[in-house]
């Protein structure tokens, strides 16, 4: 791997001779029928996944946002009923789904011989598995108890399955696993958020778990924090930060990501730097980049000359850094300016770049590409997917089509509905139970995570609960 282009192929974003031949023997067949939104079966009968929502995205000016936020600042904001003003038309199963739209990486993975270059896409994966939440301001539904989420993708050879498994906390599981039975990725989560007055942080707690079965290997990590400004006054800007540490259980190997702060000048905003060590811990490559747009890969030594030399040109820049800042107010959180793209150190390899949004995406709650098909209910799916999938939530459905009366309304019942399922559980002694997770220890780290139990696509939901 030597180049750019022997690594990745930005139209696909595969290797022309790393296909796989898929084929889910029980993935539902849908009725053919032109939908809704106009769209129709291709001259072959495959259905092509929609390119927008139905309803662009509603103003937020007529809220006063800080009439609400001014009680909650200090609190755990999974424990207070937001208005829907905040949301985005999706649930929160939904937007882990959106872990997988760089699925490519881990197939890639799969193909390599070296530990070292797989442990680099599996990097790769981490960094892109929160790259669709730049720019996404808007909260996700908070998942009902029960609720669940499916999403089958033959032409990325894998399918997934996510379950609210608990209400408090609020937890929720999933389990993806490919066709090619080469991987399984599954976890928990467990998202704490947090107002502080003019921003929200948001810490994803929860184990990630990528298993190669053809390697036998196994790796795990935590997703870094996240903090929205401005939530008040200004533009609204995110932040991820914290350091991730990816390790792979079988060879000891670990990768050491620094997810950077915004910093003083905002000169690190969205920027990612970070090494891969062997078990003796000699440091093998070092890894550089942004979130926000594509991460590369470099050895340690051309990296650290770059870095030396970098540091001596830029120190004459830095007095006149210091004199232009605290140029902010005491009113908002200023966004920094930050550099365009990423600058490629010569003789460095590219691991992923980002795919570029559609061109309405900021009418669409800057969803990508990937997001605008997830909450999608093709003709026939309703008769085979669970009756407890998000796509069948009304308040969520009623937003997307623009109905936010509606929304608000259904929204309202499906909670009370929650509360009310609650009080009578509570009134027979009885506990919730769970269909297709079950609490136990991740069999790599020992913490505490939620198992996949199987059974879902076996399409028998006779037993499911009623929750909208």
């Amino acid at each position: 791997m030597n180049s750019e282009e022997e690594f990745y192929d930005a139209e696909t974003g595969l290797e022309s001779d790393d296909s796989c031949e898929v084929s889910f023997k029980d993935a539902p067949v849908y009725e053919a029928k032109q939908t809704s939104n106009g769209r129709v079966p291709s001259e072959n009968g495959v259905w092509g996944r929609r390119k927008t929502l139905p309803f662009p995205m509603f103003s937020r000016n007529d809220f006063s946002i800080w009439g609400f936020l001014r009680k909650c600042i200090g609190m755990e904001l999974s424990k207070i009923t937001m208005p829907i003003v905040f949301n985005e038309p999706l649930s929160f199963l939904q937007r882990i789904t959106e872990y997988m739209e760089h699925t490519y990486l881990i197939h890639q993975a799969c193909t390599l011989s070296d530990s070292i270059e797989r442990m680099q896409l599996v990097a790769a994966f981490a960094v892109s598995a929160v790259a669709s939440q730049w720019d996404r301001t808007g909260k996700p539904f908070n998942p009902l108890l029960g609720e669940t989420y499916e999403l089958i993708r033959e032409d990325e050879g894998y399918r997934l399955i996510s379950e609210q498994v608990s209400h408090h906390p609020p937890i929720s599981a999933f389990y993806a696993e490919s066709l090619c039975q080469d991987f399984k990725f599954h976890g928990s989560i467990y998202p704490k958020l947090k107002f502080w007055g003019k921003s929200v942080e948001a810490e994803p707690k929860g184990t990630m778990t990528l298993e190669l079965s053809k390697h036998r290997e196994a790796y795990t990590w935590t997703n870094p924090m996240c903090c929205v400004h401005n939530v008040i006054l200004g533009k609204l800007w995110i932040e991820q930060y914290g350091t991730v540490e990816i390790v792979n259980h079988s060879t000891q190997e670990k990768c050491v990501l620094n997810f950077k702060p915004c910093g003083m000048f905002g000169k690190e905003l969205h920027r990612v730097e970070g090494h891969i060590q062997d078990k003796s811990k000699k440091k093998r490559c070092v890894i550089y980049g942004k979130w926000t747009e594509c991460l590369y890969t470099i050895e340690p030594k051309v990296y650290d000359a770059n870095k030396r030399a970098e540091k001596k040109s830029g120190d004459s820049k830095k007095h006149k850094q210091e004199q232009n800042a605290g140029r902010g107010t005491d009113d908002a959180d200023e966004m920094p300016d930050v550099e365009d793209t990423v600058t490629m150190i010569p003789g460095s390899t590219l691991l992923w770049r980002i795919a570029p949004r559609p061109t309405h995406s900021a009418q669409m709650y800057n969803f990508t590409s990937f997001a605008m098909t997830l909450n999608e209910l093709e003709p026939g799916m309703e008769g085979v997917i669970a009756p407890t999938d998000c796509r069948l939530r009304p308040d969520i459905r009623a937003m997307e089509n623009g109905d936010i009366d509606t929304a608000c309304q259904e929204k309202e019942r499906l909670e009370e509905k929650q509360r009310a399922a609650r009080r009578e559980r509570a009134k027979d002694e009885e506990e919730w139970s769970t269909r297709w997770f079950q609490q136990g220890p991740n069999s790599y780290t020992r913490t505490a995570d939620w198992i996949y139990t199987g059974g879902y696509f076996d399409r028998k939901y006779s037993h499911l609960p009623d929750i909208y």
